[in-house]
């Protein structure tokens, strides 16, 4: 084994992409990587849809925002919001992460973002965004 790896205590499959991307400031291990906020995102025939998860939010603290044909999904969690109530908590596994998270989408032209609506229920966040017109299926008469 190299010293690197005994000092850094880097997996071999770590040092491969460090040494890939021959960076020694912005390298961050991969088990050490933040996986990005749950969403799921499905079509169906009534359109595009996107659930995403928004444990212990209200609908007020979630900004949806259309810009072009980007879908923007943010909150942004205040540092002082939890910090007053869980300083008297001693943890033993802390799993719900109310962190703030910046999500942006680009949607196809098939799909119609003008009539897109979002509705929070149970901690989760739906979005529909029906088909455009144009992308509708159409019959054509034969003359």
């Amino acid at each position: 084994m190299s010293t690197l790896f005994l000092e850094r205590n880097l997996s071999p499959f770590d040092l491969l992409f460090k040494d890939f991307f021959k960076s020694e400031l912005n390298f961050q291990p991969a088990v050490e990587a933040k996986p990005s906020h749950p969403v799921d995102i499905f079509e169906t025939d009534k359109g595009l849809h996107l659930e995403v998860a928004c444990t212990g939010l209200s609908k007020e603290d979630v900004e949806l925002n259309i810009e072009g044909d980007i879908l923007k999904i943010a909150y942004h969690r205040a540092a002082d919001v939890n910090d007053a109530k869980t300083q008297d908590r001693n943890y033993i596994h802390r799993g719900i992460a109310k962190r703030s998270f910046n999500l942006g989408y680009k949607i196809a032209p098939k799909f119609d973002l003008a009539k897109a609506e979002a509705m929070m229920e149970n901690g989760l966040l739906g979005i529909h965004i029906p088909f455009a017109e144009s992308a509708k299926p159409k019959v054509l008469k034969i003359k």
